[in-house]
């Protein structure tokens, strides 16, 4: 499960070493990890991070499956997870040492910066090859991260970028040798952990309030 420790001023996130699939409980400790990075105080800011070969599958469509009467409200608990990250009061920085598909893709999305590793793992929007469509949120979220050019790509064709793709794609800032993903990541956090306190969280509920808009309202899932 998720777990939270400091590292000077930056807060690292460790969402798992299995598939990190977003489980009801899986999302519960995380939003309670996010609870400890918003009351925490003075200069911080955020990585999220995990361990071994994935970084996160995205949805538990395994559990969805079984609870099908539990569908819109799981969705909008996603969305929720979604939001909060995009709108934290601190700079993120999600650290990809492994596979990132689905709505894990749109979590590291949702981050203000992305490191990736640069010679093995995918980044990937598969709804296209799994015939599950993009909620309206979601949709907003991505086209709001990545370039039009690239956003289509992604979404329509389902393409598996390696990390040198995704960085000259645009889809993360940084990619990275495997033993220096998280450390990157740390590093550019800690450069801007001044920055936190309610202006940043301000500049990014206004910078994205038409995605804020669309992840708030009722929709169905994705992969």
């Amino acid at each position: 499960m998720p777990t939270i420790e400091r590292q000077d001023d930056v807060l690292v996130l460790d969402i798992g070493d299995s598939e990190n699939r977003f489980h009801p409980d899986w999302l519960a400790s995380v939003n309670a990890a996010l609870d400890e990075v918003e009351r925490a105080e003075g200069p911080r800011a955020l990585v999220t991070a995990a361990t071994g070969k994935f970084f996160s599958n995205g949805l538990d469509l395994d559990w969805l499956a079984a609870h099908p009467d539990q569908q819109h409200d799981y969705v909008a608990s996603v969305h929720s997870l979604l939001e909060r990250v995009l709108t934290l009061p601190v700079v993120t920085v999600a650290a990809l040492q492994g596979h990132t598909f689905a709505a894990g893709a749109m979590l590291s999305l949702a981050h203000d910066f992305r490191v990736m590793r640069a010679d093995r793992g995918f980044w990937c929007l598969p709804e296209a090859d799994i015939n599950i469509p993009f909620t309206p949120g979601m949709s907003a979220l991505i086209q709001a991260r990545l370039t039009p050019q690239t956003a289509h790509e992604a979404m329509i064709t389902a393409r598996r970028y390696g990390g040198e793709d995704a960085r000259a794609a645009a889809i993360v800032d940084h990619a990275v040798e495997e033993s220096a993903v998280r450390a990157t990541a740390v590093r550019l956090a800690q450069a801007q952990a001044a920055k936190a306190g309610p202006t940043v969280g301000t500049i990014k509920t206004r910078m994205y309030a038409p995605v804020l808009d669309a992840l708030r309202a009722k929709d169905t899932p994705e992969g």
